[in-house]
């Protein structure tokens, strides 16, 4: 053999051995996937991290879908969401999950093994869940995006919204441990390609009303794209405009989209959050866009809304740029009363300080925030107090946008309102390690005064991690009933004052991308052992103060 053809010969055999390697590896790494859970449902003991991850003790065996054999369009991309809920209301937070399914014309030829379905686990108590999405009756079978959870009809019991590829769902809570679908004639199924959604009670009426962010019509047949990408982005389809539901309170809603002024025909919509950013007790919405500026509805006074984004200053990221904005959540992350607001993006992200007067300033970069998200996408995102000293931190999920790619999540701690840390790898083994993220939900899923965390991975198994540190500092958890409000208190907003700190959040539904946390109000205290003072304003304008409240406790409010 002559050397050049030996040469050639050489290089053939390389790259062959190379595939093999691959498939061997990967074949290994989804034969652990399958065998990794079947363990048993009992609790490991604490370790030293902490955050520690459980999922396979915890009797959560969901595996989320895209319906397909391999990651081939944008919707198959961008969904995934999980929600914590008290669906029975027994005291214990239950969890739900979104799921895709195959579609013929959709997704590829390989179709699934199984029923592709969303998932209920109920929370059992003793620190384990179990599989109640059966007997519950809430297993929809389309293609599933993300969920709000509301109880929209005010009977104690929460109702969830569905937001799919096609058709959404809402399933009402019958309180009896099932629901039952009732889409149709509540009159809000649309038929787009919902991802985000949010209840608010935008008119403070006393009913929860319904934002349904809705994104790209989607055509299956297209295919112009440049090749690394994999397959076209958002801005080769036209977008869907967004839809807000009045609630007419009879268990029926109408379309006021063009009638309260958020009727944008060309809306990329992602994630979409809702609170009062300027205090004059009408909750405002923000919509994260795809590849376009982001939205920033003010509530005139319940009878319209005005879109502030570009005049307020978080349309656009630091430079001026309309970025794959993914996530977004409100909170007073400098605890100066005013709630900020941060959006998860595919670069430098956007921490918006709330300055007052309707304008906020972004941060990310002054923070420290924009250099460690960097080389990460970031999708759910959510403030929380994750280790109860008072100041909210800021947890966030990272995964490759258009490839099953691998990212660690991120955890940036709190420093005295000023600047965020980014301490992922001291807080545990899981941030060593890559998963392709999407939704996330967080709460105190045993009831001991910390946050736990659930993730959604994109086709695969979740993550739950289980907070085995932070109850070293005192907390408490606030449950609001609302009686003249929604029930649930939905943008309320609370302040609670222990020693020389003071904090204020507001009741809020969704969190993060396609997902909801804990419906109760979580608050760090350091080692304060005593709240002084507790005030409720609620969304009836009523005001309601507690004093003399002693930390460490799950605490109920009602209306009065």
């Amino acid at each position: 053999m002559s050397q050049e053809k030996n040469h050639r010969y050489n290089i053939w055999r390389y790259i062959l051995y190379f595939f093999i390697s691959v498939l061997t590896i990967y074949g290994c790494q989804s034969s652990e996937k399958s065998t990794d859970r079947a363990s048993s449902k009992t609790l490991p003991a604490e370790d030293d991290n902490f955050y520690q991850e459980i999922s396979r003790y915890v009797g959560i065996d969901f595996i989320h879908s895209i319906g397909d054999g391999h990651l081939s369009n944008l919707v198959e991309s961008v969904g995934g969401g999980a929600v914590f809920l008290d669906y029975d209301q027994d005291g214990y937070i239950d969890l739900y999950m979104s799921n895709g399914t195959h579609i013929k014309g959709f997704s590829d030829d390989h179709k699934p093994d199984g029923n592709l379905q969303n998932g209920l686990y109920r929370n059992l108590g003793n620190g384990t869940f179990t599989d109640v999405t059966k007997k519950a009756g809430v297993g929809d079978m389309g293609y599933g995006m993300g969920m709000t959870v509301g109880d929209f009809d005010n009977d104690g019991y929460p109702d969830i919204y569905i937001s799919n590829y096609g058709p959404n769902v809402l399933y009402h809570n019958k309180g009896n441990g099932t629901f039952s679908d009732i889409t149709v004639n509540a009159g809000v199924a649309g038929d787009e390609c919902s991802v985000g959604a949010v209840w608010l009670d935008y008119d403070n009426d006393g009913f929860l009303d319904l934002y349904v962010g809705n994104y790209i019509d989607f055509d299956p047949e297209y295919g112009y794209f440049y090749a690394p990408d994999g397959f076209p982005g958002p801005m080769a389809y036209d977008g869907q405009p967004d839809i807000l539901y009045r609630n007419r309170g009879d268990g029926t809603f109408e379309d006021v989209t063009e009638s309260m002024g958020v009727f944008n025909p060309d809306g990329r919509a992602m994630g979409v959050g809702a609170a009062d950013y300027d205090n004059d007790g009408f909750v405002d919405i923000f919509v994260s866009n795809d590849h376009m500026i982001n939205y920033l509805y003010h509530n005139e006074g319940g009878k319209k809304f005005v879109d502030k984004g570009v005049m307020s200053g978080v349309a656009f990221n630091q430079i001026g740029e309309a970025t794959i904005s993914m996530s977004v959540d409100f909170a007073d992350y400098n605890n100066d009363g005013l709630m900020d607001l941060f959006v998860s993006d595919d670069v430098y992200c956007s921490l918006y300080k709330n300055e007052g007067s309707g304008v906020f300033s972004e941060m990310s970069y002054n923070a420290g925030i924009a250099v460690a998200c960097g080389q990460f996408v970031g999708w759910a995102s959510s403030f929380i107090d994750y280790d109860n000293d008072g100041d909210v931190d800021i947890f966030k999920i990272n995964g490759e946008l258009k490839h099953w790619y691998g990212q660690e999540d991120q955890l940036f701690e709190n420093i005295d309102g000023e600047k965020f840390l980014d301490v992922s790898v001291e807080r545990g083994e899981y941030f060593e390690k890559e998963y392709v993220g999407r939704g996330a939900c967080f709460g105190d899923y045993d009831n001991d005064g910390d946050i736990d965390v659930y993730i959604v991975t994109l086709n695969d198994y979740g993550a739950f991690l289980r907070n085995n540190k932070g109850n070293q500092n005192n907390w408490l958890l606030i449950q609001l009933i609302g009686q003249t409000s929604n029930r649930d208190g939905v943008g309320a907003r609370v302040t609670v004052s222990a020693g020389d700190l003071v904090q204020t959040a507001q009741k809020k539904s969704t969190n993060g991308y396609l997902s909801q946390n804990d419906p109760r109000m979580h608050f760090g205290f350091s080692d304060n052992e005593m709240v002084d003072r507790i005030e409720v304003i609620w969304p009836s304008g009523k005001i309601q103060v507690l004093e003399n409240i002693k930390a460490g406790q799950i605490l109920t409010i009602t209306e009065q």
